[in-house]
């Protein structure tokens, strides 16, 4: 596979990523870039260092203008929240960021599919689709694409069953109004609650789920790593790598990215996550699946969530 992949912001998230790529097969250029100069020239050199032990890749600290015929660019720029600043403060610091970024790349780019993964991604997806100029096909917000992988891993390590076997997905806003559809969350074709008393039978040691738990295991991740170690890198950074890889294959998959909502579920002017078709087109659409009226109630109420910050940011 022949890609270029450029990665705007060098900081813990963004360099993760150009690392996780270096080590892959996903592309075979990748461009770094950062206002901090010093900062992209030593994570490149570091980064690059190391693939001396794998096929010949290109990796370069470089200018928007370095950008041009990516196939993906990926924006993790942004500042982290500070002692005493309200979120709302952050989301206008982080749009305005977005705003300074989104005319320069897209000159350079203009064919390329961007993935957002800068904070509150949601948001930040639907500034830069109105102000971008560009199909809304080619910007995808990571969404809730981490918050499943979390999802995942928690009913994994509950009933002891390996990830790939489970078919869970978290919807709504990358934040705490985000829920998970029970009614639609699988191991192997059998829901949740159907499994339980499946290895029930068969003698396994097993608990029920506690939904509201794992609900909270997903929205408390996040916090607990961070006041854990500083910040959240790998497993984002493992699952926009994953993303790309997506975008890049020859054929479409589902995942739950931001993308901006056309009436689906009564939704309407605003990204979020559901389950989305995307592949290398980018996004072909969203893909109707059955809820229960609580939960396409919860889904509006996420979609209010972040209407109500919106409105109070200035574009």
């Amino acid at each position: 596979m022949s890609s270029k992949i450029t990665v705007i912001g060098a900081g813990s998230v963004g360099a993760t990523i150009a690392y996780n790529l270096s080590l892959g097969d996903i592309a075979s250029e990748i461009v770094l870039i950062d206002i901090n100069k010093q900062k992209v020239e030593g994570e490149v050199m570091d980064i690059i260092q190391g693939t001396s032990f794998r096929d010949p890749i290109s990796i370069v600290a470089g200018e928007y203008e370095d950008a041009k015929d990516s196939d993906i660019v990926i924006i993790t720029s942004g500042m982290a929240r500070k002692p005493g600043q309200t979120r709302l403060e952050l989301t206008q610091t982080n749009v305005n960021i977005i705003k300074s970024i989104t005319p320069e790349i897209v000159k350079a780019a203009p064919n390329a599919l961007y993935i957002i993964v800068s904070n509150p991604v949601d948001v930040l997806t639907y500034v830069f689709t109105k102000i971008s100029g560009l199909p809304e096909r080619q910007v995808i917000g990571s969404g809730t694409v981490l918050d499943t992988a979390r999802l995942k891993c928690g009913i994994s390590e509950h009933f002891g069953v390996a990830q790939r076997n489970i078919h869970a997905y978290v919807f709504g806003e990358h934040g705490d109004s985000s829920f998970v559809p029970w009614s639609n969350a699988y191991v192997s074709g059998v829901n949740v609650d159907e499994y339980y008393e499946i290895m029930k039978k068969l003698g396994k040691d097993v608990k029920e789920i506690d939904k509201a738990a794992m609900e909270e295991y997903v929205h408390k991740s996040g916090g607990k790593i961070i006041a854990n170690k500083g910040a959240t890198f790998y497993a984002v950074a493992t699952a926009v790598c994953e993303l790309c890889s997506r975008l890049l294959s020859a054929y479409e998959s589902i995942a739950t990215v931001s993308s901006m909502m056309h009436g689906e579920y009564g939704i309407d002017d605003v990204c979020l996550s559901t389950l989305t078709l995307v592949g290398p087109n980018g996004i072909q659409g969203k893909v109707p699946t059955r809820m229960t009226d609580s939960e396409i109630e919860k889904l509006k109420a996420s979609a209010k969530t972040l209407k109500d910050v919106i409105a109070q940011i200035e574009i």
